[in-house]
């Protein structure tokens, strides 16, 4: 797939009343970045008629924000470039559709766009949503559904044959920036000239393009193992990368979406960069259950895996430049790793970490997502 190359079309990516902030994740993904899609709007009255880019990083990316799908989709009309799809931008805790939603939803298809959701509400087995779709001839995707069984996979061990640096980042909390930076690093990585592939492990970083994606939070736990050595074996077989960065979910200790050991048991990666978000005290959403400090999610990490936490990198959400150029100065102290912010100070420091661990030679030829 070259650069920039669509897979699906045109897209309004519906997110009202959680843009810019933890619920609006998969929003925030594919503003940033997408193959799948070419980002048309964001829906979200609280910012309409500002730049979707510059809300969330400072930067414009021709990307506007509307204050309803109707006036979303008559300004793709305008510019004669008509949306296809509606993407279900929220992300709210336990994956549920927003009541407010369903309404807005209803719009879209009357407007005969397509429908793609990431939540665990399916959409297609609602009788008055998938109803009203079926007969307007409009499709509905839900990623997060269950594959079936005859297309799902046991763990073998043949995770043992990939040659390539595997690198998992994982997170100190959900929704704290991990897929964010798994792309930024990827594309870096590229930039550099090493051949790399991106495990993704949620619905955004499938709706963001990666080629070999799964939905962990999608599948029977006794196949989650084989899902993740699967995808880590194909792209090793398929591209030989140098590098392959596997998307984390979720927290190894939080509450509510423990995940990491699916990770460090089945992809048995090398070495682990760890996101953070210092201002975080309690877990996404569950205020009372604090965050454990970095230096013990650090332990348990490398108590489990057997394999080192060599970086840490840092959401600055709520966070001035100072402070996170500090709070980094103050992680290094703590911890003895390196810290940055890749979204504000680049990976320039996680690329002089990882050359020396990569077998393969920076090559002229960078593959596409």
């Amino acid at each position: 797939m070259k650069p920039n190359q669509v897979l699906d079309g045109n897209a309004i990516v519906y997110c009202e009343g959680a843009f810019n902030t933890p619920e609006g994740k998969t929003a925030h993904g594919l503003v940033r970045f997408t193959e799948r899609y070419r980002v048309l709007s964001v829906v979200d009255s609280k910012y309409a008629g500002q730049d979707a880019g510059k809300v969330l990083d400072g930067k414009d990316r021709g990307i506007p924000v509307f204050s309803s799908i109707e006036k979303a989709v008559a300004a793709a009309k305008e510019k004669d470039t008509a949306a296809q799809w509606l993407v279900i931008g929220l992300a709210p805790d336990g994956g549920r559709l927003p009541g407010a939603a369903r309404e807005h939803i209803r719009k879209g298809i009357n407007l005969g766009l397509n429908v793609d959701s990431g939540l665990h509400d399916f959409l297609n087995d609602d009788p008055e949503i998938g109803g009203f779709a079926r007969f307007k001839q409009v499709r509905i995707r839900d990623i997060r559904k269950t594959p079936s069984r005859n297309l799902l996979h046991a763990f073998t061990g043949k995770i043992e044959s990939v040659k390539a640096l595997k690198v998992a980042i994982l997170g100190t909390d959900s929704a704290v920036g991990k897929r964010t930076t798994a792309w930024i690093l990827l594309h870096a990585l590229r930039d550099a000239g090493y051949r790399a592939e991106l495990i993704g492990t949620g619905q955004t970083a499938w709706m963001q393009g990666a080629r070999y994606s799964i939905i962990l939070d999608s599948l029977i736990n006794d196949f989650v193992a084989g899902e993740i050595e699967h995808a880590v074996v194909t792209a090793w077989e398929e591209r030989r990368p140098d590098v392959i960065v596997i998307e984390g979910q979720g927290s190894l200790m939080n509450p509510a979406y423990p995940g990491g050991l699916e990770i460090l048991a089945a992809a048995r990666p090398d070495l682990v960069i760890l996101q953070h978000a210092p201002k975080r005290k309690d877990y996404d959403g569950f205020p009372g259950y604090p965050i454990q400090p970095l230096p013990i999610q650090i332990q348990a990490i490398e108590l489990l895996s057997g394999k080192p936490v060599r970086a840490i990198t840092i959401n600055h959400e709520m966070m001035t430049k100072l402070e996170v150029a500090e709070s980094a100065r103050q992680i290094e102290e703590e911890t003895g790793l390196p810290a940055c912010d890749v979204l504000l100070q680049g990976t320039a420091q996680l690329l002089n970490l990882l050359a020396p661990l990569i077998s393969g030679a920076p090559t002229e030829m960078n593959d596409p997502v």
